[in-house]
């Protein structure tokens, strides 16, 4: 009795529904195209010439990007970002629409891990997990035996996010509703963290810092590849639109946004993301103390 409604469902959540699952395509297209654009910038600079530093002076305020290679990384970091874009409209437009499934679902967390797994681990990895002319020795050989190592525990950080998330919200598994429909998500989102990476790279792209920050950006990859596999709550901006209404100090921090991003331009999305990545923690920050010392405390009296 119960076969067709199990093949209706089963016909129901295989669907490919056009607009949302294009977005979602267009997000896996860009992490591709991030992914070939890191390969040119490392093996194949000298091919291009001038025309991939002029398409990328538009990302830019530094006019002195002498380097082809350059060149390539700030048009993939700008692919990687465009990702994120397709990735925030295809489940919203879902949504709206009512053409949600689990095949876009399953679909996007595909997508996600090339474009918010694959592209950024490759990124960083050329530009910061590898050594450079000038580099100390001691660095040098650390990163030589280590390097592939950081990258991979991104990625795979990345992966289990992205495969938490799809068991967190399938719609058959009992307290879905929580994960699917709530205002927040349980551990950073793979493509915050992305972003978060992609933004801090074209801040030190567009400054030449090439040769001071990578020291610092090791343990902050860690430390956002631990924070996609948290519990720490997120907020979630999927329920947000423009009939929506917000607090007093969310609509400040809106104004301050889009005053940072056309005053400082590519530096306001390291600002954003960064802000995005540490707010959760710190807000939480607190609870998470008195919650080890009650632990603690429950030790000592045993």
């Amino acid at each position: 009795m119960n076969t067709p409604n199990i093949k209706k469902n089963v016909h129901q959540e295989s669907k490919i529904y056009i607009l949302p699952n294009t977005f979602t395509a267009g997000n896996l297209f860009f992490g591709f195209l991030s992914i070939i654009l890191c390969i040119q910038g490392k093996f194949n600079a000298q091919s291009a010439g001038e025309s991939v530093n002029q398409v990328a002076a538009l990302i830019t305020q530094n006019s002195n990007i002498t380097s082809t290679a350059t060149g390539y990384y700030l048009l993939a970091i700008l692919c990687i970002l465009a990702s994120c874009f397709c990735d925030a409209l295809d489940g919203r437009v879902a949504r709206l629409s009512g053409k949600t499934s689990l095949f876009g679902k399953e679909f996007d967390s595909l997508a996600d891990s090339v474009s918010f797994g694959m592209a950024p681990c490759l990124l960083m990895f050329f530009l910061v997990l590898q050594p450079i002319e000038g580099m100390k020795d001691s660095y040098s050989n650390l990163l030589k035996n280590t390097g592939w190592l950081i990258g991979f525990i991104y990625m795979l950080c990345a992966a289990i996010r992205l495969g938490r998330f799809n068991v967190l919200t399938n719609p058959y598994i009992l307290g879905h509703e929580k994960y699917e429909n709530g205002d927040y998500f349980s551990g950073l989102p793979a493509p915050a963290a992305a972003g978060t990476v992609a933004s801090i790279a074209l801040t030190m792209l567009s400054l030449d810092l090439q040769g001071i920050i990578p020291i610092l950006l090791i343990p902050l990859m860690l430390l956002i590849a631990w924070l996609m596999i948290s519990n720490i709550p997120y907020p979630s901006f999927k329920h947000v639109s423009w009939t929506a209404s917000m607090r007093f100090r969310s609509f400040v921090a809106l104004i301050i946004s889009i005053v940072l991003i056309i005053l400082l331009r590519e530096y306001s999305f390291a600002i954003l993301f960064l802000t995005y990545v540490f707010y959760a923690p710190l807000k939480y920050l607190p609870r998470g103390l008195k919650i080890i010392s009650y632990k603690f405390k429950k030790l000592r009296k045993k």
